[in-house]
């Protein structure tokens, strides 16, 4: 797939490097095709990592998709420049006057705190809001994944008596499901909380569907709606190394943190982690884009202002 971003976005020639199709806007321009749309809210710290991830799994279909990071207004990030935010960044007031294909909402690290604590999440729950009339399908991942299903649908957090990192074994439901089309019988997962969701909260909603999950994990993947919004609890767009730099860091901290399941040979972080959930990863992405937005999407919808 040729994503499409600013030509100069810092981590373009990164992809470029891994030889990820990555389209300036010079030659998107001159196609006459409609392309798909994606506004990703990145409440990320590290933005340009988390940029670098998602536009990886993003990059797995033959459609061709516009990608427009955008930010809070309420709350300035410390660890990414101001110049960098200016430049590749939007603000929500400033791209919700259109219609938008998809939206991906990111986890953030608050997830200790309680929602309404948060200092951007009156401005989450007005974006929240305008998604319903405005995006065709929206992908809830980790943090964002836990505070759509409170505020969308009243299913609660709870925090877990240790933090849950490391690489999970999922189960796969609802094989018919285009979003776990092509997805094994089992399948492993990216997890890195302190919090979770009850799975018996969820089945007992009448507008959710468990779609994979987890003892260890409680519930992955949760579809509502017929695809209008999609939960995501774990990280599958997570680097090889990005679980070895949260363990890392949080050994500088002092925190003593419990080395990540199933992820390094032998269990030694002294080891270089082999990347096992690719696969599954890129057809996550692949078939959200394609069955959930592409295929549900009106041609002139971004265009209609209505």
């Amino acid at each position: 797939m040729p994503i499409r971003v600013d030509n100069n976005l810092p981590v373009k020639k990164i992809l470029e490097e891994e030889n990820i199709f990555v389209m300036d806007e010079n030659r998107s321009n001159s196609q006459d095709i409609r392309p798909i749309d994606i506004l990703i809210l990145n409440l990320m710290p590290l933005k340009e990592s988390t940029e670098l991830e998602l536009l990886r799994s993003l990059s797995n279909t033959p459609l061709q998709v516009n990608i427009t990071f955008v930010r809070t207004s309420s709350y300035e990030s410390k660890h990414t420049s101001k110049e960098h935010l200016k430049q590749f960044y939007s603000k929500f007031k400033e791209v919700k006057s259109r219609k938008w294909d998809g939206l991906i909402i990111t986890g953030a690290p608050v997830e200790k705190m309680d929602f309404e604590e948060v200092e951007y999440w009156d401005e989450l729950t007005d974006l929240m809001d305008w998604s319903k009339e405005n995006v065709t399908s929206t992908l809830h991942i980790c943090w964002g994944a836990q505070a759509g299903l409170y505020y969308r649908y009243g299913i609660p957090k709870y925090e877990m008596e240790k933090k849950l990192s490391g690489i999970y074994r999922m189960k796969t439901y609802h094989k018919r499901t285009e979003l776990v089309r092509g997805f094994d019988d089992t399948f492993l997962v990216p997890q890195s909380r302190y919090t979770g969701v009850s799975r018996s909260a969820v089945k007992k909603h009448p507008d959710l569907e468990i779609l994979a999950d987890s003892e260890e994990c409680g519930p992955y993947l949760i579809i509502a709606e017929g695809g209008k919004n999609i939960f995501v609890t774990g990280h599958p767009e997570y680097d090889t190394l990005t679980l070895d730099k949260e363990y890392k860091r949080d050994m500088k901290k002092g925190i003593d943190p419990d080395i990540p399941v199933n992820y390094y040979p032998d269990n030694d972080p002294a080891k270089k982690p082999v990347k096992s959930w690719r696969c599954h990863a890129n057809t996550l992405y692949t078939n959200w884009l394609n069955y959930y937005v592409y295929q549900t999407t009106p041609y002139n919808w971004t265009e209609e202002g209505v």
